[in-house]
C-alpha cells in the first residue's frame, strides 16, 4: 500500500446496521481528506478493542441513545485505534509531516486510510512498530487512567480482575512498574501469560472465589465480570480504591448499572469507588510512549489478522480467548 492516497479510494470495513459480525462488509470507499486541523494516515495496523464489539452490536442499547446512531452507527467504518505513516495534513498542522509515523485514534481505523485530528495523534515510539502501538491506544489508555484514579500508594497491592485481557494485562505492567504488588485473576491457561507480564501472584477465577478468600487489597482494577460490588468491597482495604472499568451486563445499561451504583455508594462509603469512563487523549498517549520506551510495559499482541477477517478478529476479542490484543492490518 502506498503512504501516500494519490488514489481517490480504499478498502475500509464498512456497516451499515447494528449485528454480528455478519454484517461487517469490505468495501471500496471515498479516501478520507483532510480538514484544516487533520491528519490523514496510512494504516499500518488497527487494534481491536471491546468497544469496537459494542459498537459493531449496538449493545448496551443505551449507546445508541447517547449519540452513537439509533437504527445504525454513525460512524460506517469499524475500528478506533491504530498507528501507520502520515499521508497528509490539513493546513493548520505545521508538527506533522508526510512521512511521519504516529499512533492514536479515531473512527474508521479498519481501513487502508484514516482521519484523525491532530490532538488525537503522538509520534510513535522508537521501540516498538506498528502492530505493537496499534494495540496501545483505547487498552492502554483505560489501563493508565484506571492506575491514576485508584492512586495506589507506594509498595500497595493491586488485584487486577481479567488480567489477561486488553486492559487487564496493561493495568497488571503499568502497576507493576509503579511500585505495587500485583495479584492477576484469569483462567489456569493464562496464568503463566499472567506471571509473565509481573504478577507475584495468579488467581485462578475458576477454581477459587477470589471475594472469599477473606483477603484485602488497596486497590481492585475490574476489567472483566459481574461482581456484586459488596463483594468487591469486602476484599478492599477500609481506605482503598475500586475502579470499575468494564464487565459484563444486560443488553440496556451493559454493566452500566455498577458503574451508576458505584457513583452513588461512593458518597458514602469510606472506600473510593469509581466508576471509570476513559477518555482518549494525546497527552495520555504521549506518557504511555515515553513508558514503553523506558521497558515499563510491553505491548502483547495474541493475534494478527489481515482487514477482510477483522469481524473474526472482533469475535476473538468478544470471546475472551486471547491473552492480550488482537490487531488487524491491511
Amino acid at each position: 500500500m502506498s503512504d501516500t492516497a494519490t488514489a481517490t479510494t480504499m478498502s475500509a470495513v464498512v456497516q451499515h446496521a447494528y449485528g454480528t459480525s455478519d454484517a461487517l462488509r469490505v468495501e471500496t470507499v471515498p479516501v478520507p481528506v483532510a480538514g484544516p486541523t487533520d491528519v490523514v494516515v496510512a494504516v499500518r495496523a488497527a487494534g481491536v478493542d471491546a468497544g469496537t464489539w459494542h459498537l459493531m452490536t449496538g449493545r448496551p442499547y443505551l449507546m445508541r441513545l447517547i449519540g452513537f446512531g439509533v437504527r445504525g452507527p454513525k460512524a460506517r467504518v469499524r475500528g478506533l485505534a491504530f498507528a501507520g505513516r502520515v499521508s497528509a495534513v490539513g493546513a493548520e498542522v505545521t508538527d506533522l509531516r508526510p512521512g511521519d509515523d504516529v499512533f492514536g485514534s479515531a473512527d474508521g481505523a479498519f481501513a487502508e486510510f484514516v482521519r484523525a485530528q491532530r490532538s488525537a495523534l503522538v509520534r510513535l515510539p522508537a521501540s516498538i512498530g506498528y502492530e505493537q502501538a496499534a494495540a496501545v491506544p483505547v487498552s492502554a489508555v483505560t489501563a493508565l487512567q484506571a492506575l491514576r484514579a485508584a492512586a495506589v500508594p507506594a509498595g500497595g497491592s493491586v488485584l487486577v480482575l481479567g488480567a489477561s485481557g486488553g486492559v487487564g494485562h496493561y493495568a497488571v505492567q503499568l502497576a507493576v512498574a509503579a511500585g505495587a504488588t500485583v495479584t492477576g485473576v484469569c483462567s489456569t491457561a493464562k496464568a503463566e501469560f499472567v506471571r509473565g507480564l509481573g504478577a507475584a501472584e495468579v488467581i485462578d477465577y475458576r477454581a477459587t472465589d477470589v471475594t472469599a478468600t477473606g483477603r484485602r487489597w488497596d486497590a481492585i482494577i475490574d476489567t472483566a465480570g459481574d461482581r456484586r460490588l459488596s463483594r468487591l468491597r469486602s476484599i478492599l482495604a477500609p481506605s482503598g480504591s475500586l475502579v470499575i472499568v468494564g464487565g459484563m451486563g444486560g443488553p440496556v445499561l451493559g454493566g452500566m448499572e455498577r458503574v451508576l451504583a458505584a457513583a452513588v455508594a461512593n458518597r458514602f462509603v469510606r472506600q473510593r469507588l469509581i466508576g471509570l469512563v476513559s477518555k482518549e487523549n494525546a497527552s495520555d498517549l504521549a506518557d504511555l510512549a515515553d513508558l514503553v520506551d523506558a521497558g515499563a510495559f510491553t505491548p502483547m499482541v495474541d493475534v494478527v489478522l489481515p482487514l477482510d477477517r477483522a469481524g473474526e478478529a472482533i469475535d476473538l476479542v468478544a470471546s475472551g480467548a486471547v491473552c492480550g490484543k488482537v490487531v488487524v492490518v491491511p
